[in-house]
């Protein structure tokens, strides 16, 4: 069973949560006291399903209704999508054709601190934070009393809040990746939202994130966990090893030595890669239980029942349909016609759309490599990636909403970790990280012909082969500045909106601070550059 796609569900019934009037006024409105409400299981539930459900759909009515957050359509400010975009649009992986506001400027990187996206983001971080802090202060041992649960309840509800916690600081995370900082409050410090929300350095926001996973690491469910789609104490591990594979990008300071140690814990975890499975298979609607399930170690759940969102895989799925793509055979209702990628991402597989390498998933009929015209979808090829099928061809009954689990962490990503570690000779074995490589080479090439050895594990060969395992799962970005080949290094096309492609200044590898975030909170400091 996927769980929180039928959760969700309680959400909608239970909380009474509604949308912001602006970016510091976020705090869910209702009553927050047990007494007040929150008098059952079902009760906390709700209020926790909305932790989750804030990742996956835009608003409170039916998906993306009643957005959550005001000045921008409750699909466009889906989490997920604008998390995908802010990663994704501005690097090689992908280019867009819509004229929707100041969405190409993205690709562009010559964004400003103006841009509705960028501001759409933050306020959806901090949305998120605040939700988090509304849970905590909510579940109390003294709020669990008041509402009279028995012990295995309030067992139950003193778990969630090892959860609001982890996805408090994944938020807190994807601030500090994409604008160096957000907004600092926690259950303590934002219970009556009188004071502005601190300005936090990068380092301090750092030092808050790690130390939270730490505290928390052993409350979350052991291991893997026991249901899917709930953040474990792996999940835990992984969102660590990121957090140090990435400080000194964040801090100044490297930190590789702990990032190997939370790498190896979650490749501990046991989790598998069955290589006789296609790398498709984990990105069909099926994902959840046709093997490559033993494989994620957290996932974004969609089904088009419960999760009828325009973000998350439906948009993944049907913004890169288009031109001669048919529709039908990847189990959608007609294509968008807006995303595909660039020739120089093409150019990263041998033999480029003849590869034999199965991660190669080039659409070419009537596409062109080159992009001539950004607003023309056939300029570019398109990729298939996230499909609405089942892995025996058979539909999944709804041809709009996508039942496609998005992977946010998944097995084969701890290996490229453990790869690039020892690439960067900071630890780890070189036979092992050779052997992690080649068990995602013979899933992708479907033999074990296309192996490497130690001579091949170089850092050039490990961002072409994240690249190709990761392409279109939101890592690039972090991925092209952690190498030193997002902005001042590394050209493709339209980067720097000119065809060829330019550098562009090194202060871009953050995003602004937006300016309605600077209007109202005088303790915010805009990014250098900007």
């Amino acid at each position: 069973m996927k769980i929180f796609k039928s959760t969700i569900l309680i959400f909608f019934l239970a909380a009474t949560l509604v949308a912001c009037n602006d970016t510091l006024d976020l705090e869910p409105e209702g009553n927050t006291e047990a007494a007040d409400g929150l008098n059952s299981l079902e009760d906390f539930q709700g209020r926790w399903a909305k932790l989750y459900a804030g990742l996956i759909i835009g608003g409170q009515q039916g998906g993306d209704g009643g957005a959550d957050i005001q000045g921008i359509d409750g699909g466009f400010s889906n989490y997920s999508r604008l998390y995908w975009k802010l990663q994704e649009l501005s690097t090689d992986e992908a280019i867009i054709a819509w004229n929707d506001g100041t969405i190409k400027d993205l690709h562009w990187q010559n964004w400003t601190p103006d841009n509705e996206f960028l501001a759409a983001m933050f306020s959806r971080l901090s949305y998120q934070v605040t939700l988090n802090n509304a849970f905590l202060r909510e579940s109390t041992d003294g709020a669990i009393i008041s509402a009279g649960l028995s012990g295995t309840e309030a067992d139950l509800v003193r778990s969630y809040r090892a959860d609001a916690r982890f996805l408090r600081a994944l938020s807190y995370y994807h601030g500090l990746d994409l604008f160096g900082t957000l907004p600092f409050t926690t259950e303590e410090n934002a219970a009556d939202g009188s004071d502005l929300p601190e300005y936090i350095s990068s380092v301090d926001l750092f030092n808050y994130i790690e130390s939270e996973l730490l505290d928390i690491i052993d409350e979350l469910p052991a291991g893997s966990g026991s249901e899917y789609g709930r953040v474990s104490e792996a999940a835990a591990q992984m969102l660590l090893a990121k957090l140090y594979l990435n400080a000194e990008v964040y801090t100044g300071t490297a930190r590789y030595t702990d990032a190997l140690t939370y790498v190896n814990a979650v490749i501990a975890q046991g989790y598998t890669i069955d290589t006789n499975l296609s790398y498709a298979s984990s990105f069909l609607a099926d994902n959840d239980r046709n093997g490559a399930q033993s494989e994620f170690i957290w996932t974004l759940n969609f089904d088009g029942a419960n999760t009828q969102t325009f973000g998350g895989t439906t948009f993944l799925a049907h913004a890169t349909v288009g031109g001669a793509m048919d529709a039908s055979q990847y189990g959608l209702d007609g294509g968008w016609g807006g995303i595909r990628t660039t020739p120089e991402f093409v150019e990263i597989f041998e033999n480029e759309e003849n590869s034999a390498d199965g991660r190669e998933n080039f659409f070419t009929n009537g596409q062109n490599k080159s992009i001539a015209d950004v607003g023309t979808f056939t300029d570019g090829y398109a990729i298939v990636k996230f499909q609405n099928i089942n892995s025996d061809g058979s539909s999944t009954g709804n041809d709009l909403f996508v039942s496609t689990d998005f992977p946010v962490f998944r097995l084969a990503d701890a290996y490229l970790m453990y790869a690039e570690i020892v690439a960067r000779g900071q630890g780890g074995d070189a036979a092992t990280a050779v052997g992690y490589i080649n068990t995602l080479r013979e899933r992708a090439y479907g033999n074990t012909n296309n192996g490497i050895t130690t001579s091949d594990l170089t850092l050039d060969f490990i961002l072409d082969e994240r690249a190709k395992e990761l392409h279109w799962e939101a890592h690039r970005r972090q991925d092209l500045i952690r190498f030193g080949q997002f902005s001042s290094n590394g050209v493709w096309e339209w980067k720097g909106n000119v065809q060829s492609g330019t550098t562009t200044p090194s202060f871009r590898d953050l995003y602004p601070i937006p300016t309605t975030e600077l209007n109202l909170n005088s303790n915010l400091i805009q990014n250098p550059g900007y």
